[in-house]
């Protein structure tokens, strides 16, 4: 029997064969945990994370947790530092997890906050 984790991964990597950040469209990844949230956006050719947020970080520890509300605010804070670093359009990589829930709203707010995807 396999585990969550094991089935996360293979959905994962099932994505992971058509999906590729450039350039042009860098990579949006996005990891979740019980308590935390997390995402990079990450040009694969080159192998360089170029932006990067997290509910872990000390400035949105009171903002942004394993919620909904934090999820969003994490998406508002990335969409933003993306903007600062010019990047207006991404692959979203859902990491294998289901498009609902946090996710979901970590997505919508990045749209909401400019990014095309």
């Amino acid at each position: 029997m396999r585990t969550t984790r094991e089935l996360r991964q293979r959905r994962h990597a099932r994505l992971r064969k058509r999906l590729s950040g450039t350039p042009e469209r860098p990579r949006v990844a996005v990891s979740r945990s019980r308590r935390h949230i997390s995402a990079q956006i990450i040009d694969d050719v080159a192998g360089r994370t170029l932006v990067a947020v997290s509910s872990v970080e000390p400035s949105l520890r009171e903002v942004a947790g394993g919620n909904v509300a934090g999820a969003q605010a994490l998406g508002a804070v990335l969409a933003e530092r993306a903007r600062q670093a010019n990047i207006s359009a991404v692959v979203f990589d859902r990491g294998g997890y289901d498009y609902h829930g946090r996710v979901a709203a970590f997505a919508e707010a990045l749209r909401a906050g400019g990014l095309e995807f």
